[in-house]
C-alpha cells in the first residue's frame, strides 16, 4: 500500500511562494481546493499530490528545482526526513554500486518518491543527487539537528592532524567532522551516533564517495562500537551537559585512566573516551562548553591530564561559533602520550573570542603550528595566546580558562591616536543629520489601499529574474575556499557586512553567475533580512544567496532592495519556527510607477548611507572607549580637563 504524503497550510505557502493568509483565502474562495485528509481543525493536513495538481492548474505553483521538489516530498513523508532521506540514499548507493536486487527492494519502500529520485539521479549522478538532498537536510530549519559548521569542523580536523590517516568521531551527529576529515585527506573514517537514522545518513555519505569506514548506531559511552581499536585522530562535538551518561554502569571502566568523571562532568568522560581510541602520539580535538575548563568538580581530572601531558591546548572561540550555543565554546586539543617520553612542561591557552571569525581561525592554526613545532618555547602573543608552564596551571583551582591566563598587552594608546579617533567620530556624527532622507506622510488611507505583488509574481510577469540560491557540488557552506586565485565570490558574510567579495571560486560553484550593476542579492540565512544592491561588476554569486535581477523598464533596484528589507517582509519570508532562514519569493513589493520607484529608491539609498554612518559612529565610539580605558588602566592616561592639557603643552 502506497503512503499518502501530506502537507500543512504553512508548507503549501512555502511551496507556492506566498504567505499563509493567501492559502486561507484560497480555501475560502475556491470550492475545488483540496479538502484536508488529516491533522486537526487548527492544523489541517492535505494530500501533497492533490495540492500540487491544484496549484499547477491555477498557475500558482512556484518554479522550483527538481531537488527542491523532491525535498518537499521527503519532508512530508510519514517516516520523517532523516529516515526517508536514508532510504533515498541507500537506493542511490545501490545504483552507484550496481546492486540491482537491493535497488529493487528499496524501490518498493520509496513508492511515490521513486520517479523524482530517479530523475534527480539521472540529472546529477548518484553521489551529487544525494548531496543535493543532504544540503537541504543539513541547512538550519525546524526539527533539524544542529550540525557543526564546516569552517569549525575544518579547523578541528587541522588541529588534530588528520592527513591521510584513520579518524574516529564517537558523536557523529550529521557527520560534519567526518566530512571535514575526508576533505582533509582521511582514507578511513569511522563514527558512532546515538540517532540511528543520522548514523545511517553519515555512513551513506561516506559510502557514496567510496571512503572505507563504518558509522555505527548506539551510545558510544555505554556501548562502545570500537572498543579496543585505536585511530590516527579523533574529532568530536559531544553532547553538552547530559548528566545521565552512564556513570552508574561505567564507574570502573578502563577508559577512566585520568580519573572517574563525576556525574556532572560528562564532557570529561568524552575526553577520556577519545584518548582511549588514539594511537600513542596522536591527537584528539573536542568542542567543549567553556565551564569544563574551570568547574571545581573537574579540577582533579584536569590536573591529571596536564601532569601526563595529555591536555595540550585549550582554545576559546567566538560566541555563536556552533549553533545553538551562543556562548564562546572551547576546543580541547588532547594527545595520547608516548610511553617513554617525559611530560611536556607547557600547555597552550589561546583566547580567540574577539574579532572576525575567519581571521581568528587562521590565527589559531598559525599559533598551534608554532606551539606544536616548539612546545617548550616561550610563546606569548599578548592578549591572545600563551604557552603556559604546567607548574603555573597546577594551582588550587586548576582553572584553564584561556582569558584568565593571558599576559596584558604592553602597548598603550598615544595622544595622537586618541585625537584621530575623536576627530573621525566627530566628523561622522556631524554628517548624520544631512544623511537622513526627507519624508512626508501619505494621505489618510493611501497605505491601506496600496497594491502589492510577491517576488514570485514579479518573476512570473517578467519584471524580475530570480536566480539561486546556489548550492555547490562540494561543501555546503557559503564560503568557497581552497583556492588562491581565479574569480572573486560574494559570500553571505560579505553581504551582511557590506564588504567587498572575499571568497574565491573553488571549482565546485555551479553554475557560475556573474554579478552586474543593479543586481540585488539576498542571503538565505542571516540574523535579519538583508538586501544589497551591487555597485561593481566582476564577481560571482556565492552559495546560499538569492540573486534578484530587475527588469530596468519595470523595477528600480534600490526601490526593490528597500521594499525587501521591510519588517513585514522579514516576518513574511522567515521560517515559521522563528529561525533566520528566508524565502525571498514570499516577499511583497508595492506596485508603483517607475518614476515613483526611483524617488523611493533614492530615499532608500540615503537611508543605507545613514545606517552605514551610524554603524561607523558606533564602531569609532567603541574604539575610543577601549583606547581610553586601556590608557587609564595602563597608566599612560589620567583624568583631566582639556584646558589643563593645553596649558601643559604651552608650558
Amino acid at each position: 500500500m502506497q503512503e499518502t504524503l501530506t502537507i500543512t497550510a504553512a508548507e503549501i505557502a512555502r511551496l507556492a511562494g506566498v504567505g499563509r493568509a493567501a492559502v486561507s483565502n484560497w480555501r475560502k474562495r475556491f470550492a475545488d481546493f483540496p479538502s484536508p485528509v488529516g491533522g486537526t481543525a487548527a492544523s489541517p493536513e492535505f494530500d501533497l499530490a492533490q495540492v500540487e495538481q491544484w496549484l499547477r492548474e491555477q498557475g500558482k505553483l512556484a518554479e522550483v528545482s527538481r531537488a527542491d521538489r523532491l525535498w518537499h516530498h521527503v519532508v512530508a513523508s510519514k517516516n520523517g526526513p532523516a529516515a526517508t532521506l536514508a532510504d533515498v540514499g541507500a537506493y542511490l548507493l545501490a545504483g552507484h554500486r550496481g546492486e540491482q536486487q537491493a535497488r529493487k527492494r528499496l524501490a518498493k519502500r520509496l513508492a511515490d518518491l521513486l520517479p523524482e529520485v530517479d530523475a534527480l539521479g539521472d540529472e546529477f549522478g548518484q553521489q551529487a543527487a544525494f548531496d543535493q538532498l543532504w544540503q537541504r537536510f543539513s541547512a538550519p530549519g525546524p526539527g533539524r539537528p544542529f550540525a557543526t559548521p564546516d569552517e569549525l569542523a575544518d579547523l578541528m580536523v587541522d588541529l588534530a592532524g588528520v592527513d591521510g590517516g584513520s579518524v574516529l568521531d564517537p558523536a557523529t551527529g550529521t557527520g560534519a567532522t567526518l566530512r571535514a576529515a575526508v576533505r582533509a585527506g582521511s582514507t578511513f573514517a569511522h563514527g558512532q551516533e546515538l540517532d540511528v537514522d543520522l548514523a545511517r545518513l553519515a555512513e551513506l555519505w561516506l559510502a557514496l564517495r567510496d571512503v572505507p569506514g563504518e558509522v555505527a548506531g548506539g551510545d558510544s559511552l555505554r556501548a562502545d562500537a570500537f572498543a579496543g581499536r585505536v585511530f590516527d585522530a579523533v574529532v568530536c562535538h559531544p553532547p553538552f551537559g547530559v548528566t545521565n551518561w552512564g556513570l552508574e554502569d561505567l564507574g570502573y571502566d578502563q577508559r577512566w585512566e585520568y580519573g572517574v568523571p563525576p556525574r556532572t562532568e560528562p564532557e570529561l568522560a568524552w575526553a577520556q573516551h577519545a584518548l582511549a581510541h588514539l594511537r600513542p602520539g596522536a591527537y584528539a580535538v573536542l568542542l567543549m562548553p567553556p565551564t569544563v575548563a574551570g568547574r571545581r568538580g573537574a579540577r582533579r581530572i584536569r590536573g591529571q591530564l596536564l601532569r601526563a601531558g595529555a591536555l595540550r591546548a585549550i582554545i576559546a572561540l567566538p560566541g555563536g561559533s556552533a549553533a545553538p550555543h551562543a556562548v564562546p565554546l572551547h576546543l580541547w586539543v588532547l594527545r595520547r602520550p608516548l610511553g617513554e617520553e617525559s611530560a611536556p612542561a607547557r600547555a597552550l591557552l589561546a583566547d580567540a573570542v574577539d574579532g572576525q571569525q575567519r581571521d581568528l581561525y587562521r590565527r589559531v592554526r598559525a599559533v598551534w603550528k608554532a606551539f606544536a613545532a616548539a612546545p617548550e618555547a616561550d610563546l606569548d602573543e599578548a592578549g591572545f595566546a600563551r604557552a603556559v608552564p604546567v607548574i603555573d596551571l597546577l594551582d588550587e583551582e586548576i582553572d584553564l580558562t584561556p582569558a584568565r591566563r593571558q599576559t596584558a598587552g604592553a602597548r598603550q594608546p598615544t595622544e595622537i591616536e586618541l585625537e584621530r579617533v575623536k576627530e573621525r567620530l566627530a566628523a561622522v556624527v556631524k554628517d548624520l543629520p544631512g544623511l537622513i532622507p526627507e519624508t512626508i506622510p501619505e494621505p489618510d488611507g493611501a497605505t491601506a489601499t496600496a497594491a502589492t505583488a510577491s517576488v514570485a509574481e514579479l518573476v512570473r510577469i517578467g519584471a524580475l529574474q530570480l536566480i539561486g540560491p546556489i548550492r555547490s557540488t562540494g561543501s555546503p557552506d557559503d564560503e568557497p575556499s581552497g583556492a588562491t586565485g581565479g574569480l572573486r565570490v560574494l559570500t553571505g558574510r560579505d553581504v551582511a557586512s557590506g564588504g567587498e567579495a572575499s571568497g574565491w571560486d573553488d571549482g565546485q560553484l555551479q553554475p557560475h553567475v556573474s554579478l552586474v550593476r543593479g543586481d540585488v542579492v539576498v542571503p538565505t540565512v542571516a540574523p535579519r533580512l538583508i538586501a544589497r544592491v551591487i555597485a561593481t561588476e566582476g564577481t560571482l554569486l556565492g552559495r546560499n544567496l538569492y540573486l534578484l535581477r530587475p527588469n530596468p523598464a519595470a523595477l528600480d533596484p534600490w526601490f526593490l532592495a528597500g521594499q525587501l528589507r521591510a519588517s513585514a517582509n522579514e516576518r513574511q519570508t522567515s521560517s515559521l519556527s522563528g529561525t533566520t532562514r528566508y524565502d525571498v519569493r514570499r516577499a511583497q513589493v508595492r506596485r508603483l510607477p517607475l518614476p515613483e520607484q526611483r524617488e523611493h529608491g533614492a530615499a532608500y539609498r540615503r537611508l543605507e548611507a545613514f545606517e552605514s554612518a551610524i554603524q561607523q559612529a558606533a564602531d569609532l565610539g567603541a574604539e575610543l572607549a577601549r583606547l581610553t580605558a586601556d590608557g587609564l588602566a595602563g597608566g599612560s592616561l589620567r583624568p583631566g580637563q582639556p584646558s589643563a592639557r593645553r596649558a601643559r603643552k604651552k608650558a
